[in-house]
């Protein structure tokens, strides 16, 4: 095996000692830009390909979500993992590692219809996934902000984020519509090879700590009882509506055990000496707010997975991949957003709390847009505008809470434990938990509408030998959907618009406390493994003299 090469000096720039020499400097980062593009455009299940696979398969639509979720549950679970896998292992086995676990969860799911596999696979496809991403992000934020500033990393990085995800899907929609839906994962297979390719050719083994960081530090059962309880409440969610709720004994067994395994992980939590994740974080200042910000934010985008489908798929009846055509119009509504992060954010530096009224705003504008737009007979280009809001909205809320949740805590590690807990809620139990409601809302109120309308249809004089009851039917279902769905969005607009009332009236003061810097991973190691051994010294100390104090107390009883 190679030598790694020495970490670069303490305050030295931007610089990739993980390339081989011969590759010119000006395009070593971009290599890495390339290569995060295709681990975010993989996953679990596509979203652009879900009608095609529900057409070759028995899946059912919340089968597929439950998948998607799952993926997304691996990606927040393993926030906490990434410091000290970044310490323990070399930049070459992470990326490589994480590319073979892409590809062989892809293989499998196209290879198989068991469910309990497919989520275990799903949700260990999200974290590798995260960790491939963060490792070739961590390497390139010098280059991305020389100065070291988050409050450009975070909307730069949401840019690659927020375009892979629309990409994605989109080139499931198109694999789908001239080729297979498995075709999507036979391409993400090709790109992790060339990965692969990339970090034996023109990479060597590097870590930025001259130490290797020893795992035994992670709690992992703790880990175990989250990823359970995520999942558990993570199904209950999806299936809600389906199995209707508290009716079904299954999931009334399901929220028991929800409940118990809650009551063990956090008797856990406060128990062992290193969690897997400290509590105290919600101690500290605007955390918590933050948490509930990301909630409803969360609750409020549950109106993209649910309402949207439903109209795009069962109002409008529009083929998939003409329906991710409609979707890609998000990507200029994600980079007005990031424009709108970056100015306010960087050059003005204004109070972070008005820029979210203004995201909450943008929220308010696409549910307005949307509800006066809805009607049976629209033409789909009069969705793009507020697909564009909805994009700007989503871009806003997420570059910018993170930062401020960046702001809010003391140091990098705990910086961690908060993207944990702020994932846990941004990708995954607020989205799950927005699905379940929505689908609740819009099954209770078609049902009214169908009742009420129908009672109207009763009293009307009809001629059965002229009426074709087949055809008013098929405009007839259609029709309460989309009065359904407008109810929603009426909700929605309600929600939306006192979230902005209610942060333009309130006079927050600024996040923005510590002013931590973009990390120099080589300098931050060496820091990290001298506050470490310092800390096992002194730790050291305390047990001998317990000891010693002990032995004195037995040779006094003697």
């Amino acid at each position: 095996m190679l030598p790694l090469p020495p970490p670069p000096p303490a305050g030295m720039g931007f610089a990739m000692p993980m390339f081989r020499d011969w590759v010119p400097k000006g395009i070593q980062p971009w290599i890495y830009v390339l290569c995060v593009f295709g681990f975010q455009f993989s996953g679990g299940m596509y979203l652009g390909a879900l009608e095609d696979i529900q057409g070759s398969t028995n899946f059912m639509i919340e089968d597929l979500m439950m998948l998607l979720y799952a993926n997304l549950a691996g990606m927040a679970i393993y926030f906490p993992m990434l410091f000290r896998m970044k310490f323990r292992f070399t930049n070459q086995q992470l990326i490589i590692g994480s590319a073979i676990v892409v590809s062989v969860c892809n293989l499998v799911t196209i290879h198989t219809t068991f469910m309990p596999l497919l989520l275990v696979v799903c949700f260990i496809e999200g974290m590798a996934k995260l960790q491939g991403t963060f490792e070739h992000m961590s390497n390139i934020q010098l280059w991305i902000t020389p100065r070291r500033d988050f409050a450009v990393f975070f909307p730069v990085l949401h840019i690659v984020l927020l375009t892979s995800i629309e990409g994605s899907a989109f080139l499931a929609a198109w694999f789908g519509y001239h080729f297979t839906w498995q075709m999507m994962h036979i391409f993400i297979v090709g790109f992790m090879c060339l990965i692969m390719t990339v970090q034996l050719v023109l990479c060597r083994p590097f870590c930025p700590m001259p130490q290797r960081l020893s795992l035994k530090g992670i709690d992992f059962p703790s880990g175990l009882l989250i990823s359970l309880l995520m999942l558990v409440v993570c199904y209950i969610c999806v299936y809600g509506d389906y199995k209707m709720w508290m009716d079904s004994r299954e999931l009334r067994i399901l929220v028991g055990v929800a409940i118990l395994l809650t009551g063990v992980l956090i008797h856990r939590l406060l128990r062992v000496s290193n969690p897997y994740v400290d509590l105290k974080i919600f101690r500290l200042r605007n955390v918590l707010l933050i948490m509930v910000v990301v909630i409803v934010g969360e609750f409020l985008f549950g109106c993209e997975h649910t309402l949207e489908e439903i109209l795009c798929a069962e109002v409008l009846k529009l083929e998939e991949h003409t329906k991710e055509e409609l979707f890609l119009w998000a990507l200029p509504g994600f980079y007005i957003g990031i424009a709108i992060d970056l100015l306010w954010l960087k050059v003005l530096k204004w109070k972070v709390w008005k820029l979210f009224a203004i995201g909450f705003g943008f929220i308010l504008a696409y549910a307005l847009l949307m509800y006066f737009t809805l009607d049976m007979g629209v033409n789909i280009e009069q969705f793009r505008l507020p697909i564009i809001c909805r994009g700007a909205a989503y871009s806003i809320l997420a570059a910018t809470l993170m930062w401020s949740l960046d702001e809010s805590v003391p140091d990098l590690e705990q910086f961690f434990m908060g993207l944990f807990v702020f994932n846990i809620f941004h990708m995954y139990l607020a989205g799950a938990a927005g699905y379940g409601i929505y689908t609740h809302w819009f099954s209770t109120f078609m049902n009214d509408d169908i009742a009420r309308y129908g009672q109207q249809l009763t009293l009307t004089h009809i001629n059965m030998q002229q009426f074709d009851f087949n055809a008013f039917m098929d405009s007839y279902m259609p029709s309460m959907m989309n009065v359904a769905i407008k109810q929603i969005y009426g909700i929605v607009i309600w929600i939306s618009g006192i979230m902005t009332l209610l942060f333009m009236a309130l006079d927050i003061p600024a996040v923005r406390t510590n002013i931590r810097k973009v990390p120099m991973w080589p300098v931050y190691g060496i820091e990290y493994l001298a506050r470490l051994t310092g800390k096992k010294k002194r730790n050291l100390r305390k047990k001998k003299k317990i000891i010693v104090k002990r032995m004195v107390s037995v040779k006094k009883n003697i």
